[in-house]
């Protein structure tokens, strides 16, 4: 694929359903003391139970059922690495289509089990499909809202953004394989990014909680775009306007430059030159294509031109004959001499062919002598075959 070349599939014609992946949670869940602590100190803080309740939003109302993840229990940190699979089709996405995620915590109560909530556009501002990891900042105490325009939303601010959401972003194109992978640079640049992280994490004191998710990826970019929608939109000039129909005196009559040009082309001149041509594999493809031609179909000009220029070569084909015939310019006195000087050399046509040159398009009464004369040659049982053809052809005789 060329660097200029963008390749890319529409979002109404991928008929599978919405997929990604919970992966983590990042950051540090505010503590919550127990109520018997004064009673057991080991038991000071909760084990918290952790999960992630994933909802599917369109054009701000909700589609479908929410799915949620497993239990995890495990953390800090907590990894799900959980496949999540929507009932809904990519087809049936719409533009402003958000997932809308949100944290809770059974091991709390029913006010403090919430721990907080994101929403992230499916499709970005170029209308591309959304890929790779997908870094959400969750906003604490919330539940997440599917409403367009949000009030949870997962992107960082801009001006809140920092190197390491810089980083992150090409470690997403890295892992999509937009960016060269060159071993001993990657895992330098990846310790880099680790000590990078530590320091952000003790300057901001790890305020802010993130759950990352992975869009599932595809082979080229998605474009959105409605199913059955009209990529040709009609003129609105042509909805005010009538149809004028203006009448052309010269529609239907030959064009002189290229009458000209053609027969420059078929001037006898070069009868010394076309003697010797020989037609290349694809003009001979094309030569044995013409002969099969119906008796009905009428050669354009560049069929006939193709046929007269390698005319002589095709003298040993008898069924070139007659396509031969019918690319003379029999108003040509000297083409017309020429033509007929080469029909008496040539390959004996068989009587099938020569049925067709008596029929009305051939109007010189040397060729309709020569398809006489090889009737002449065939046997009684043989002509009573076209014997109907024969009593037709009779209307065109003068």
């Amino acid at each position: 694929m060329s660097g200029n070349e963008f390749r890319f599939f529409l979002s109404c014609d991928i008929n599978l359903p919405v997929t990604f992946r919970v992966e983590r949670l990042e950051g540090l869940l505010p503590s919550t003391k127990s109520p018997n602590s004064v009673i057991d100190p080991a038991t000071e803080e909760r084990r918290s139970e952790l999960y992630v309740e994933c909802a599917l939003y369109i054009d701000g109302a909700p589609f479908g059922l929410p799915i949620r993840t497993r239990l995890e229990s495990a953390g800090p940190s907590y990894y799900w690495n959980e496949l999540i699979t929507l009932s809904t089709k990519y087809r049936d996405l719409t533009a402003h289509s958000q997932l809308a995620v949100t944290v809770w915590d059974v091991s709390r109560g029913k006010d403090e089990g919430l721990i907080g909530a994101a929403t992230i556009l499916l499709f970005n501002s170029k209308m591309q499909l959304k890929t790779g990891k997908q870094k959400l900042r969750l906003w604490p105490g919330k539940e997440a809202d599917g409403s367009f325009p949000t009030t949870t939303p997962g992107k960082v601010p801009r001006h809140e953004r920092g190197e390491l959401e810089r980083l992150e972003k090409l470690v997403n194109k890295y892992e999509r394989g937009q960016i060269q992978c060159i071993d001993w640079l990657d895992r330098l640049t990846f310790k880099a990014m680790e000590k990078i992280k530590e320091r952000e994490s003790c300057r901001n004191g790890s305020s802010h909680l993130y759950l990352v998710i992975d869009f599932c990826s595809f082979e080229h970019r998605v474009v959105f775009q409605e199913s059955g929608a009209n990529f040709l939109l009609p003129s609105p000039i042509a909805s005010t306007n009538e149809l004028v129909i203006v009448w052309d005196p010269e529609l239907g009559k030959i064009n002189p430059s290229e009458h000209k040009q053609l027969k420059l082309a078929r001037s006898l001149t070069r009868g010394i030159i076309d003697r010797d041509l020989k037609p290349s594999s694809n003009e001979r493809k094309s030569i044995q294509r013409i002969l099969k031609y119906p008796p009905t179909r009428t050669l354009n000009g560049d069929e006939r031109q193709l046929l007269w220029k390698f005319r002589f070569s095709l003298m040993s084909e008898k069924r070139a004959l007659t396509k031969f015939l019918r690319c003379v310019e029999w108003s040509d006195v000297q083409e017309a001499k020429q033509a007929l000087e080469m029909m008496g050399r040539w390959e004996m046509i068989d009587v099938c062919d020569a049925l067709e040159l008596l029929s009305p398009v051939f109007e010189s009464e040397e060729v309709r002598a020569y398809a006489v004369s090889v009737l002449e040659r065939a046997d009684d049982e043989e002509l009573q075959c076209y014997l109907l053809q024969l009593v037709q052809a009779l209307r065109f005789e003068r």
